[in-house]
């Protein structure tokens, strides 16, 4: 060894190589209005509201459903309707979303229809999934909703919408905007049978859906938080050139100024439909 190594600097202290600890994917969630992290499986017992800040996180269709319903109660109706590319949009843009979309929620469309007991009650069930194409009515959603109001006309049963929908979808054009009057059209000829329509508002529940059925039911509820409206805010005010109030089109603000009758926080909700259900059970008693 040469003498001048004798004399280097040698650190004093061992030098520690810090260790990369690996945290798996998929273990905690953000939440996006107080900004806390979330452990995942804390988050689904607590039915995917943030425990800190009551924020209620979109839930996909077959999840709302398990919250909902009895257990082993559901049984879907009309699964096997699918949409088509009936304009041919923009070449194969339309077919192509489709298939993503199938792929990624596992459901054929944005609404599951079904007939389910809640709260031991009987009653008919549909389900938007906001992950389908921002749950967006077509043809085919349409026709699963007209056809959830005609076998309640059948069997006089309660139907029970949960809505979350970026309205009518752009890919159908003038076949979607036609489902408004449809939907419509089939309510009215359910409620003159006897029927009652529950409907509940989940976020966003807005455009072509928001202004057909959903904002036709005999009984509106509203889940906290959730954008309610027929246009969204920026487009408003885009508009107006107006500065709109603070919490405008949220539930809170919807509630007072009565549009809907009743804002639900999730875990209450399989409850309260429960308890309306039963109080139509009994008038039809009468």
């Amino acid at each position: 060894m040469p003498i001048a190594d004798w004399f280097s600097r040698k650190p004093k202290y061992a030098e520690l190589k810090p260790v990369k600890k690996e945290i798996p994917e998929g273990l905690w969630t953000r939440c996006p209005k107080c900004l806390e992290i979330l452990y995942n499986k804390e988050l689904e017992r607590n039915l995917k509201v943030c425990p800190k800040c009551g924020y209620h996180f979109k839930l996909g269709a077959w999840e709302r459903i398990s919250q909902l319903t009895d257990e082993d109660s559901f049984q879907e109706l009309d699964g096997h309707l699918e949409s088509v590319d009936a304009l041919s949009f923009g070449g194969d843009i339309y077919l192509e979303k489709l298939r993503n979309d199938k792929e990624k929620t596992g459901i054929n469309e944005a609404i599951v229809t079904g007939i389910c007991k809640i709260e031991n009650y009987s009653c008919l069930l549909g389900v938007f999934d906001f992950g389908f194409i921002g749950g967006s009515m077509g043809s085919v959603v349409g026709e699963k909703v007209t056809r959830l109001f005609e076998y309640g006309s059948k069997e006089i049963v309660p139907v029970v919408i949960v809505s979350t929908s970026g309205g009518a979808r752009m890919y159908e054009g003038m076949l979607s905007l036609m489902q408004m009057a449809k939907t419509n059209g089939a309510l009215n000829r359910y409620r003159k049978n006897g029927g009652v329509f529950i409907s509940v508002l989940a976020d966003p529940a807005t455009a072509g859906v928001l202004a057909s059925f959903a904002s036709q039911g005999d009984v509106i509820i509203v889940e906290p938080g959730a954008l309610i409206g027929f246009a969204g805010p920026r487009v408003i005010e885009q508009t107006i050139k107006q500065k709109l109030p603070e919490g405008f089109q949220r539930s809170n603000f919807v509630f007072q100024h009565g549009m809907v009758d009743i804002i639900v926080e999730r875990n209450e909700l399989k409850s309260v439909l429960g308890r309306i259900i039963k109080i139509w059970n009994l008038r039809q008693l009468r």
